[in-house]
């Protein structure tokens, strides 16, 4: 029987750890440093460890013979963690800091996609106020302001005014180089892999829902829910992302010396020219992550295990037919200036096929507080989306704390 390191803390490791312990193969599964969520789950037990403390992770695995590390967030990826733990001789999915810098730098993705022709929006790159105000004169409106590097998902600033831009411009140089795109047209939707030194295993399609408001109103989140399959990634859809987008991509990485074994995330617009990247992440979506977790079928661990070691690839992936939808509920000040500390209550007894996956949550003397911004996901398996909604805000409803923000519109594209 095998141990599982989870490394991370918020709604998406919850899930996973959730879902790697119902393994038969995996005995107990470690999170680092967890939540309240993964302490409560059978077969799961939480280590008082940050997900970037890399010394302190290669010790705990090996004094806890930890067969294989998956890495949940972009931050440790990024900062090296993988590689540190594979010196160590640690089996670890996810890529090392080379492959991270996809999500860990805009413009290198950008440069990444141009060199294997990859489909993307057309964009400049700036590091000066006075240039990217004389480049954004001669948009068409609306346009796509980026920060570079790591925003949690908040450094994009769709802007539909030229004020609104040149302030965007402003705000994310504070931080370093900024990119101004050309606005995309059509439907979001996501498409996540299993990448192994070139191999590419897709999951199933998801869409988030990165606005605040219903309606896609209000400023971008790290995503305020998800559902999956989405009819925007149909089979035929799916594997032109797989064909013209995904395995380009994982063999343009191979080709450059680059080994990635982790999940490879492309952030795509799909509109009547067909799929374009938006973005690359390095790691699962958030909240995707909670829906496809509920759907999958197949046996996660073997199959990220196998990609570790680097001993290939299935196929395909067993899914659920149903519908699976997530709602993210917020805390007050989201996202902005998220407050922390608020009491909430959560339901006794859930419906079947309902899970309520912990994010920003924190225990103290058995009761459950806001911790972060995003503080639970409630997800929920139905026949079709309208049944996933029904259920899913059936149990939104019994949950509460002041100052709880959540959409009340996830799914709404599948619904006709």
């Amino acid at each position: 029987m095998d141990r599982v390191l989870v490394l991370g803390q918020g709604g998406r490791e919850h899930a996973l750890a959730w879902k790697l312990a119902q393994s038969p193969r995996v005995e107990q599964v470690f999170c680092a440093p967890g939540n309240p969520g993964t302490a409560a789950e059978p077969k799961v037990q939480n280590l008082n460890l940050a997900s970037d403390d890399a010394a302190g992770l290669i010790e705990a695995a090996r004094r806890l013979a930890i067969s294989l590390v998956v890495v949940g967030p972009e931050a440790p990826l990024v900062g090296g963690v993988a590689d540190a733990l594979r010196r160590a001789g640690i089996a670890v999915f996810g890529p090392n800091a080379d492959g991270a810098q996809l999500e860990g730098s805009k413009l290198y993705a950008k440069a990444f996609m141009a060199r294997h022709g990859l489909p993307t929006a057309a964009y400049g790159r700036f590091t000066g106020l006075d240039p990217a105000r004389t480049f954004l004169r001669r948009q068409d409106l609306p346009v796509v302001v980026k920060a570079d590097g790591l925003a949690s998902g908040k450094g994009v600033v769709v802007a539909t005014t030229l004020a609104q831009a040149e302030q965007a411009a402003e705000k994310f140089l504070r931080q370093g180089p900024i990119l101004i795109e050309a606005f995309l047209e059509g439907e979001e939707a996501s498409y996540i892999a299993i990448v192994a030194d070139g191999q590419v295993l897709g999951l199933a399609g998801s869409q988030d829902h990165k606005r605040l408001l219903d309606g896609d109103r209000g400023p971008n989140t790290g995503g305020m829910g998800a559902y999956s399959p989405t009819p925007i990634l149909d089979t035929h859809m799916a594997e032109r992302v797989r064909r013209e987008i995904m395995v380009p991509a994982a063999q343009g990485l191979l080709a450059e010396g680059i080994s990635y074994r982790g999940f490879l995330y492309a952030g795509l617009m799909i509109g009547a020219d067909g799929p374009r990247i938006l973005e690359f992440n390095c790691r699962l979506g958030d909240p995707e992550t909670q829906p496809l977790m509920l759907r999958m079928r197949s046996d996660l661990y073997p199959l990220l295990l196998s990609a570790a070691r680097g001993d290939g690839l299935p196929t395909q992936i067993n899914w659920d037919p149903r519908t699976a939808l997530c709602v993210v509920l917020a805390a007050a000040g989201y996202p902005e200036a998220p407050r922390t500390g608020d009491t909430l209550t959560l339901p006794t007894a859930l419906p079947a096929d309902c899970k309520i996956f912990h994010a920003g949550t924190r225990a103290r003397d058995g009761k459950l507080y806001t911790q972060g911004g995003r503080v639970l996901g409630v997800t929920a398996l139905g026949p079709d989306v309208a049944a996933a909604q029904q259920r899913a805000y059936d149990v939104v409803q019994r949950i509460s704390w002041p100052g709880m923000q959540f959409r009340r519109d996830i799914g709404w594209r599948a619904r006709p």
